[in-house]
């Protein structure tokens, strides 16, 4: 083999480690399992004031139905497999209700947890501390981002840009802080279903903020008043509520939690639970890592600039168009007649 056909064979090889890297690195969706059918599952209590709406299921477990403060809850624990409330499209569901219950909410919070280790355990980020933690006003595209600290998105909100199928996993070692009024604003058909958030700290929407995604949080998730979310809560402690409103995103892989059993009771009617009024005591938070003080945006490299833009959607078409004509040039390089000799 003579040194040209050396050369084209390392062309060769180099666009398709190259093609590898950039195109290869779409991430997969976080599988939910039993946890995708609803749009708020706590471990510690769920809790409302004001007048929120939610529709989709909701539920609690380990703890039981007394957790679940503000709702009003109707029905009766020692004949029914699920709640209602006048504040809920769907069905609420308690670690103390009749079987299948308690059995349907251990696996559903497993799940959950299950899901929490799959997000963040996802290795080889396209992004690590992206401008130090404060997204504000920036416009990010699908791919696996990963923080070692907290994430700020202030009053200026924040836009995720892609297709209906692409998928965003954020990957925060701490606190999750969305100001007040802030916005994220999906684009270019980027779905709150593909969005996943995962929180090690506390989660906190400010009042009137409107969210997008699925919050995977390993602690609270604090909604203040008017804040809205388009997604799923899914809390290994308590989520807190303040006339909020919360809608399922929809998913690809389940239906919804509508299989629980049906919702009677012995004497034919639905009866009103008297419920204590408990306070659900969130985690110790009042430390210095609930304030994020964001710092000044590191200055990207040419080699970053170029490198995030070919990791853009359109780049990666670019790339694939690039890397097919190369092939078919290199084909032509490799396997064109040589001219006869005379």
């Amino acid at each position: 083999m003579n040194k040209n056909k050396i050369l084209i064979f390392a062309m060769f090889f180099a666009v398709i480690i190259l093609s590898t890297f950039f195109i290869s690195a779409a991430q997969s969706a976080v599988n939910l399992g039993t946890a995708g059918d609803f749009v708020i599952l706590s471990k510690a209590g769920i809790s409302t004031t004001g007048t929120t709406s939610i529709t989709g299921d909701i539920g609690v477990s380990p703890i039981d139905s007394t957790a679940i403060t503000g709702f009003g809850l109707i029905g009766v624990l020692t004949t029914d497999t699920f709640l209602t409330s006048a504040l809920v499209t769907g069905k609420i569901y308690a670690a103390n209700l009749v079987p299948p219950t308690p059995s349907k909410m251990t696996t559903a919070v497993s799940d959950m947890e299950t899901a929490y280790t799959d997000a963040a355990g996802r290795t080889l980020p396209d992004y690590t501390e992206l401008y130090a933690g404060d997204i504000t006003g920036k416009t990010l595209t699908p791919g696996l981002y990963k923080w070692g600290t907290g994430v700020l998105i202030s009053a200026g909100g924040v836009t995720l840009s892609g297709s209906s199928s692409d998928i965003f996993i954020f990957q925060i070692a701490q606190d999750l802080t969305v100001a007040n009024g802030a916005i994220i604003t999906l684009s270019g058909g980027a779905q709150a279903k593909n969005i996943f958030w995962q929180v090690a700290g506390q989660t906190t929407l400010g009042t009137t903020s409107q969210f997008k995604g699925i919050i995977l949080c390993q602690t609270l998730i604090d909604m203040q008043t008017g804040a809205t979310l388009n997604g799923r809560a899914l809390a290994q402690t308590a989520v807190t509520l303040d006339a909020n409103t919360v809608t399922s995103p929809g998913t690809a892989s389940s239906s919804s939690g509508s299989s629980g059993g049906s919702h009677s009771s012995g004497s034919g009617s639905s009866k009103n639970i008297t419920v204590p009024n408990e306070t659900i005591t969130p985690p110790d938070t009042s430390g210095a890592a609930d304030i994020i003080t964001p710092t000044p945006d590191a200055k990207p490299t040419l080699w970053t600039k170029i490198v995030d833009a070919l990791k853009s959607p359109l780049g990666k078409k670019i790339l694939i168009a690039i890397g097919v004509l190369v092939l078919i040039w290199l084909g032509y390089l490799l396997f064109r007649p040589k001219p006869a000799k005379f």
